[in-house]
């Protein structure tokens, strides 16, 4: 009797912590679901907002200035340097077959259909969409955005409507400069440097680089240019309710955004990438 009450008091409390676990992990599960839930809701009124009129194009300008004209300089510089690695790499890798001669297609496909788009949207994600979280996530917390309801002002076609359609048309763009300096850099290094003729390199890549490849850049660069305005205007809209008050919410929310953003685009060019092969 002694053995079986012993038995019942050392396994009770790990009955106990695992219940304890279990709900915790319920609670966890249904604050994500709940959460994932609401930013699903919130793409689909950014998205009906966006197709229906009217659009603030003052506002709907001044995003475009920001999201893509402020960002050339560091898509012109990330993708030199990423072309020029990629001359290098792909130069002594291909003359280990004895294949220099299609560096040229090894660069540009690498560049239209991956790097470009991925590299251009985790750029303007850092650049662009914290900003944007901050300066929503701001108004939040000072509560503009209250203001602007109780206005009768809908705050998702001045807030996220402009840097939806500013992302949209200005990714593109970004990731076509990107794609072209790219190009030119892995030409400087391979054709220059290392002895790849301009005939071959530009050549081969004619012959190897199809419509169907720049199209796939040029979706991906949309969808990427998506996700950064859905995450990141979702995160700055509800700074206050998931991640506290005040500067230190803003700063969390700040960060969420930059990291999911990020974090999504990889997944997604994954999908798209099985999707679109």
């Amino acid at each position: 009797m002694n053995s079986n009450h012993n038995s019942y008091l050392t396994t009770q409390p790990l009955s106990r912590s695992a219940r304890s676990v279990i709900r915790r992990l319920g609670a966890s599960t249904l604050k994500y679901v709940r959460r994932m839930g609401i930013m699903g809701l919130f793409l689909l009124k950014a998205v009906l907002f966006t197709v229906t009129p009217p659009l603030k194009f003052g506002r709907f300008l001044k995003q475009i200035r920001f999201i893509g004209l402020q960002s050339v300089v560091v898509i012109l510089l990330t993708g030199a340097f990423s072309g020029m690695v990629l001359g290098f790499q792909g130069f002594y890798s291909l003359s280990r077959f004895g294949s220099d001669a299609f560096l040229g297609p090894m660069v540009g496909l690498a560049l239209i259909k991956e790097l470009g788009p991925v590299i251009s949207a985790l750029m303007v994600t850092g650049r662009a969409g914290s900003a944007i979280t901050a300066e929503i996530g701001i108004m939040r917390m000072s509560e503009q955005i209250d203001a602007m309801e109780l206005m009768g002002l809908n705050p998702y076609r001045y807030l996220v409507v402009p840097n939806l359609l500013a992302a949209m048309i200005s990714l593109p763009l970004l990731t076509a400069i990107f794609d072209v300096v790219g190009i030119f850099g892995g030409y400087l290094v391979g054709g220059k440097l290392l002895g790849v003729g301009a005939g071959t390199y530009f050549g081969e890549m004619a012959n190897y680089v199809e419509m169907q490849d720049i199209m796939e850049g040029l979706y991906k660069s949309i969808s990427f240019g998506v996700i950064i305005v859905w995450v990141c205007c979702f995160k700055g809209y509800y700074a206050g309710i998931f991640t506290g008050f005040g500067s230190e919410g803003v700063s969390r929310a700040t960060t969420q955004a930059v990291v999911l953003s990020s974090v999504l685009i990889l997944v997604w060019d994954y999908f798209m990438t099985s999707i679109l092969f």
